[in-house]
């Protein structure tokens, strides 16, 4: 999967890019058959924003943003949980029947011996 980023009047840590790209491939994970992804940082004076476009054959391109007053970490978190919420989630295995304990069965009472 391809991951393109875009900073718009903005300078992107390589920390900030791998924590992008780390929650990205995650969301792709979780989508499964994604194409690519775009990430865009734009400071637009005091505000920060991070855009998050996913891309997949089988389902409609995803597009989460957050913005965060002063820096790009919580808008980036923002975005990846905006992004999360809107990947379906897969059916879960359900959890495989085990039969029940055995109970051990009430002494017989030796109705002879009484």
């Amino acid at each position: 999967m391809e991951i393109i980023f875009q900073a718009h009047h903005a300078t992107i840590s390589d920390g900030m890019r791998a924590r992008a790209e780390r929650a990205v491939n995650k969301a792709a994970r979780r989508l499964g058959r994604a194409v690519d992804a775009v990430v865009r940082f734009e400071g637009d004076g005091p505000t920060r924003r991070v855009e998050i476009q996913l891309r997949s054959p089988r389902n409609r391109n995803l597009v989460a943003e957050g913005r965060s007053p002063r820096f790009f970490g919580p808008a980036l978190a923002a975005a990846v949980d905006r992004l999360m919420a809107q990947i379906p989630k897969k059916d879960t295995p359900r959890a495989r029947s085990r039969p029940a304990a055995r109970r051990p069965r009430a002494a017989a009472v030796d109705m002879a011996g009484a």
